[in-house]
This record gives C-alpha cells, structure tokens and sequence, in this order.
C-alpha cells in the first residue's frame, strides 16, 4: 500500500459486484478511501448484472441498480457508478481520471488486462492490490451462499 500522506486529495476508483455486502467489501472500500485521503474521492465501479452471469454463471441476487444504490450509501464512498455495457477501460478512465485504481485480491485477471490496456495506451495510474480481509466467519459471497444453503437445506 501506499503511504496515506503521499495519496492526500487523490482519486481512487474500485471494482466489483458487490452482489451481497459482507465485512470483506466493508474492508476494501475502508482501506480504498484512506488511500484517497482525507480530501481524496472514492469512486466504486458497480458491475453490471450481465458481467455478473457472464463472470460467476449465475444472475446476480440483487440488480444492478439496487447494488449501485447499496454500495452509494457506504460512508467510505463517495461515488457509486455503474460499469458500461460493452464494458470499456477507457470510458472509465475518461469518466472518473483515478490517480490510484485497487482490484481485489481475487480480480488478477482483470488487474492484468487493466495493466496491458494502460501500457498500451501511456496511461500512468497506481495499481493496488487488497489483500483479502476477514472479519468474522462470513467474508465472501460464496460463503454466505453456503451458509444459506446449509441452514435452509440440511
């Protein structure tokens, strides 16, 4: 990570599905905006429910919309948008300008097209990988979906 002080007044863009909130995203989006700085801004790029079924197989639980508004309302968030459709690096990168972009520990894949595209295009941005954080027993979406499936199905 980098220092706080050397981010202050920073934009710093995250991604992800957040299909169903847990203390793991709580984490990311907490340790994202202290990055930003105090007078930094956190923007939260939303994926959209076909990048969901297309990503993970399945639809997402909650829509598109409904997780955009949710995650909008996280105190740590300043901005919450919802990806474009063909998804495009470039039309983020026009709309938000992020100084510092965080993937998740589990979004290599995705990191790694990311870095190609900025090289190829000459687009100078910090790239941060979070680690993944555990705050309880319940800290990724398929562990919550197990666990609603083993209470509900024994």
């Amino acid at each position: 990570m980098i220092p706080p002080t050397e981010m202050a007044g920073k934009i710093v863009l995250t991604t992800g599905a957040f299909d169903m909130l847990h203390p793991g995203h709580l984490r990311l989006l907490e340790e994202a905006k202290k990055l930003a700085g105090s007078d930094g801004k956190l923007v939260v790029l939303i994926a959209r429910d076909e990048t969901i079924r297309r990503n993970k197989g399945r639809d997402p639980i909650f829509d598109e919309e409904a997780r955009r508004y949710m995650v909008s309302m996280l105190k740590p968030v300043d901005e919450a948008i919802l990806g474009y459709m063909p998804f495009s690096f470039e039309k983020v990168i026009e709309r938000v300008k992020p100084d510092v972009v965080v993937f998740g520990y589990d979004q290599e894949e995705f990191r790694k097209e990311f870095e190609k595209f900025c090289k190829e295009k000459g687009i100078d941005v910090h790239i941060v990988v979070a680690k993944k954080y555990s705050i309880g027993k319940l800290n990724s979406s398929t562990e919550i979906i197990e666990r609603i499936l083993k209470i509900y199905n024994p």
